[in-house]
């Protein structure tokens, strides 16, 4: 089976094209045909965060370009020899799915026109989480290739994604990769710019989510960090960074606190964190490069202390035989460091996935291959921007001040 697959849930536009053979839900080797990326990172820096506006409008413009160019590097775009005229029912079709994008419209006519049908069994798109005016253009285009190459269109969850970028395993050629069994029950930590949750997975293809956020997810809370500490975004490479120069024997004279460390439960806070950071930073007269060097350094000991302690206790409470890191978070040295440490000396049956770094952020090639384990189509894919992976085991924090009032 071979599935084009596309990813826009926020400022990253990727296109990939995966191939597998035997059965497609438990496929043993997956090649890599193509995996394109473009990053809105450098336009959203002035912002200190992704504009949504700017991120659906860039991933217009990106979209059927990328999907030609790894239509080529896959060797799947192959030239008419004479441009063709679309029909009537054609334009139609096209112009039911793309009214909303015009500039998608122009764009597809003209690829249409050039280019032969390519060999492909079914397009993946991502349909949340995430910001929906960019979902919405990732899932529009998915449906117009659906329509035109007559191709089922599967939805694939974002976060279910960067579960399945965690059990790849890439081959000496970097072009295969093998795709680990779960072993449940399993545990994943899923932490991002816009997500940290703890989930556990009973069986194959049930989650339930033990804890999450209550406010600002981790990553959220490392690009405003790094913006009081006046670093670029994204912050989290940055403060890693800076982080790194600080002296292992110096601390801060007031530690930063430990959110939720003792709360009794798996959900998570950082607002607080955030919020300390500021108090810290308040408290200089003059803020040396040695003062931003501790801070940060404090504050990424912070999170990982927080992350580490509350999933080795669910992982432990709940018998799990994975752990299984995902999202771009995951990227962070000093929490995979940590964990890798952890877990081989308290949990020493317990298996540890961690994606390659490379796979880590937002991309096509996860939104592929979970699309090739999921393989349910559907005809019409709504964006979701709070699309849940799993229900929660617990209530809420809205839904306990709702019962309170109440």
């Amino acid at each position: 089976m071979r599935i084009l697959a596309i990813e826009t849930s926020c400022d990253e536009t990727g296109v990939a094209i995966v191939e597998t053979w035997g059965s497609s839900t438990a496929p043993k080797t997956i090649k890599v045909l193509a995996n394109t990326l473009v990053s809105q990172a450098v336009l959203h820096a002035e912002f200190g965060g992704v504009f949504p506006a700017l991120a659906r409008r860039e991933h217009a413009k990106n979209i059927v370009p990328l999907v030609v160019h790894a239509l080529k590097i896959a060797r799947l775009a192959k030239k008419l020899k004479v441009e063709r005229v679309l029909t009537k029912k054609e334009v139609f079709a096209l112009a039911k799915i793309l009214h909303k994008e015009p500039e998608l419209f122009v764009q597809f006519k003209e690829l249409l026109n050039s280019f032969k049908i390519p060999k492909v069994d079914a397009v993946a798109v991502t349909s949340g989480p995430g910001l929906e005016p960019a979902l919405w253009v990732g899932i529009n285009t998915a449906e117009a290739l659906g329509a035109l190459w007559g191709v089922p269109v599967i939805p694939v969850n974002h976060m279910e994604g960067h579960i399945v970028a965690s059990l790849m395993n890439t081959t000496d050629d970097g072009k295969t990769f093998s795709l680990a069994t779960p072993k449940y029950p399993s545990l994943a930590l899923l932490i991002s710019g816009g997500h940290t949750e703890l989930i556990l997975m009973p069986s194959k293809g049930k989650y339930k989510m033990l804890g999450q956020t209550r406010d600002d997810a981790v990553g959220e809370a490392f690009d405003k960090v790094a913006r009081m500490l006046g670093l670029a975004y994204p912050g989290g490479p940055e403060i890693s960074r800076l982080a790194e120069k600080a002296p292992a024997h110096q601390k801060l004279s007031v530690p930063l606190p430990r959110p939720m460390l003792k709360s009794g439960d798996f959900d998570f806070s950082f607002s607080g964190l955030k919020t300390s950071v500021l108090y810290a930073i308040k408290k200089f007269e003059t803020l040396t490069d040695r003062d931003r060097e501790l801070i940060a350094k404090d504050f990424e000991d912070s999170v990982t202390e927080v992350l580490l302690t509350k999933t080795l206790t669910a992982a432990k409470k709940y018998n799990v035989k994975e752990i299984i890191l995902g999202g771009g978070v995951t990227a962070n040295k000093k929490i995979r460091g940590a964990f890798r440490e952890a877990v081989s000396k308290e949990l020493s049956g317990t298996s540890l996935f961690i994606p390659d770094v490379h796979l880590s952020g937002d991309n096509g090639l996860m939104i592929g291959v979970a699309g090739l384990l999921r393989s349910k189509p559907k005809k019409h894919i709504i964006a979701n921007g709070t699309l849940k992976l799993a229900k929660s085991v617990s209530p809420t924090l809205a839904e306990l001040r709702k019962k309170k009032k109440m």
